[in-house]
């Protein structure tokens, strides 16, 4: 019978550094993502940072995973009813063991995000709600202006990838997706465009870890 190897630290830290560099690695491993959303965008985002060997997660989400969220989170059958946050940080686990990860299943208002947020590095708003997509932002943005924030807007659907696009708003502020398409009868969130619209998120989560803040 066969078991399954069980890496070391060092072994996923040396591989990490052989695709990456040591220099950049350090700074992934030492980078500080706060994900607040864990649905289609927030969890591939997840899935992303846990690959490169962001060092420091932290989970943000109040929902359990129902069998819809199947066509474009990051989730299976066997976590339905689960909660997000616990569902998620098992399978980064599975990614990598050794990243730090902490969760806070509560859904975020105006009265706890000052508490949620002030220790956080790099924040990502991964909601799928408009309201409280403009609820985050417009708090961290009063509240954190110094912290740098990736948001996203406009992802729907099965249009052009081509128009999705990062964009600098202001000087701690990125916006990514279209900022146009919303969710309509037969041009719903989908796998695809949704997971297109993440990796702008990650990506540029990824170019803020390492030092590069312009488009």
């Amino acid at each position: 019978m066969e078991t399954t190897k069980v890496l070391t630290k060092e072994e996923i830290q040396a591989a990490l550094e052989e695709r990456h560099s040591p220099e950049k690695q350090k700074k992934l491993s030492e980078g500080r993502v706060t994900i607040a959303g864990l649905g289609g965008l927030g969890s591939n985002v997840a899935y992303a940072l846990a690959r490169i060997g962001v060092g420091h997660l932290h989970l943000i989400d109040f929902d359990v995973v129902d069998i819809t969220n199947l066509n474009r989170q990051q989730y299976f059958t066997e976590h339905i009813g689960m909660y997000k946050t616990d569902a998620l940080k098992s399978l980064l686990q599975k990614i990598n063991p050794y990243i730090d990860i902490q969760t806070d299943c509560i859904k975020v208002t105006e009265e706890n995000l000052i508490s949620l947020f002030e220790n956080a590095g790099i924040i990502c708003e991964a909601f799928d709600n408009p309201e409280a997509k403009a609820m985050l932002v417009n708090g961290i943005l009063e509240h954190f202006p110094e912290k740098k924030l990736v948001s996203a807007s406009g992802m729907a659907g099965y249009g052009s990838s081509n128009t999705i696009r990062t964009r600098r708003l202001m000087k701690n502020f990125y916006l990514c997706g279209d900022q146009v398409t919303e969710p309509t009868y037969g041009h719903g969130l989908m796998a695809p465009r949704v997971a297109i619209c993440a990796a702008h998120e990650a990506n540029m989560i990824t170019r803020l870890l390492l030092g590069e803040e312009e488009i």
